[in-house]
């Protein structure tokens, strides 16, 4: 195992480590239909431009949970057939995501 190997493996394990913390954040906005708090509060936008949580949250975490897969099945060792699986059902969790965001309206 070379230098490249560990500073992609380690690149990998970071990526996972943030996919699984936004994860979590976008499940805990979708849950409990708040954004975390602000460090800096500039103004209220609008009435209507302010952003829907649930909306925002399950997207994120669709999108978040789609490359925890992806990373999963390239840092665990399984066999090919089921790597290609996982790597598909990511794809299909990212435009499930991106559809979740794009039609969802509250």
């Amino acid at each position: 195992m070379g230098r490249s190997d560990t500073v992609l493996l380690s690149i990998r394990v970071v990526i996972a480590v943030v996919s699984l913390a936004v994860l979590l954040t976008g499940v805990r906005i979708a849950v409990t239909r708040r954004f975390p708090r602000p460090r800096l509060r500039l103004g209220r936008p609008p009435t209507g431009r302010r952003p829907q949580p649930v909306r925002v949250g399950g997207g994120v975490a669709l999108v978040a949970a789609s490359l925890l897969v992806q990373q999963a099945a390239q840092l665990l060792p399984v066999s090919r057939p089921v790597g290609i699986a996982m790597s598909l059902a990511a794809l299909v969790i990212a435009i499930v995501g991106v559809g979740w965001f794009a039609v969802r309206r509250d």
